[in-house]
């Protein structure tokens, strides 16, 4: 048997865990990331944890065959270099060869989002797959692209930042500066902001009851609300849906892959999520219901296919 090391770094935690040669999680440990500290600093915190979760599961250092690491931002896989990262101070430092000399093992790094996506090719909703998209719907939009088995990250490794497509010219503002982007409309984000929105505009709305007296709102609280019989609810969730499929429409169009999957909180709706938006996809899909087009589904395997993803890139 074969074990990796999978790594999962985010501004808040860092996750990782131990691997056998399918990606099933063996053991995993999360600590908290050292913010604001220098790319030595990180690459140290992920040398130390990788180091205690090899010991708490039994598996010797030496029998890990590679150390595979997702971080957000634009990452130099091939010169192990992270270009840049607005949540942690490591823009052009050589963070691939400090975790290598402190393992004493092949690491290769990449986007996180692009870990999560191999993720679910590997081991989840995509497994049955040659090509996948995808979307990850949290504080922005982000994405991974897998083609014929391959992860895709563009040019000078800075693409696949779907959530920066303009759906809406002149539109939202996004938090990247541009107008009307995917994130501005599709994100977690957006959909407080248009509940919230909603909830000034329309005392009346049973959205109030679901906040409660603290007023305090979720991605589901619309969800909740328009399953409760509410019309402004329901608007606000339509709303959502009708741009979120404008953007994997998109997708579809630009790619021809077999599956867009798709991730985040929002995605614990389920059918009611899913169903009216594959209706909505299809429809601007190139070609109609002449084309087969790609399966729509929700992602598998949570918080931890960014581990699985990293853990995996030896063979991406």
């Amino acid at each position: 048997m074969k074990y990796y090391l999978g790594v999962d770094v985010g501004g808040t935690n860092i996750k990782a865990g131990v691997t056998d040669e399918s990606g099933k999680i063996i053991l995993k440990h999360s600590v908290k990331t050292n913010a604001g500290g220098t790319a030595q600093a990180l690459a140290d915190q992920i040398t130390l944890l990788c180091r205690e979760i090899s010991k708490k599961a039994n598996i010797p250092m030496k029998d890990i065959c590679s150390v595979g690491v997702g971080i957000p931002g634009t990452v130099d896989s091939e010169k192990g270099i992270v270009i840049y990262a607005n949540n942690l101070c490591i823009d052009g430092e050589p963070i691939g060869k400090m975790l290598e000399a402190g393992l004493q093992k092949p690491v290769s790094l990449a986007n996180d989002a692009s870990c999560a996506a191999l993720g679910e090719f590997v081991g989840g909703s995509g497994k049955e797959f040659r090509s996948v998209v995808m979307v990850t719907l949290g504080t922005g939009v982000g994405g991974g692209i897998v083609l014929n088995g391959k992860l895709w990250d563009g040019f000078q490794c800075a693409g696949v930042e779907i959530g920066h497509m303009v759906i809406q010219n002149g539109g939202e503002k996004c938090t990247c500066g541009r107008n009307g982007c995917w994130e501005a409309y599709s994100s977690a984000t957006a959909l407080l902001r248009d509940t919230r929105r909603a909830m000034e505009q329309h005392p009346e709305s049973l959205l109030h009851k679901v906040a409660g007296p603290s007023g305090k709102i979720s991605a589901k609280t619309a969800f909740t609300a328009m399953y409760q019989g509410d019309q402004v609810a329901k608007s606000v969730v339509e709303n959502y849906l009708w741009y979120l499929s404008e953007g994997i429409a998109n997708i579809i169009n630009i790619f021809a892959p077999e599956a867009v999957i798709l991730g985040g909180g929002v995605c614990n709706e389920g059918d009611a999520l899913l169903n009216p938006l594959k209706k909505l996809v299809y429809e601007k899909c190139y070609g109609g219901d002449r084309i087969r087009h790609a399966d729509l589904r929700i992602a598998r395997l949570g918080n931890d296919a960014g581990i699985v993803g990293a853990a995996m890139l030896h063979q991406a």
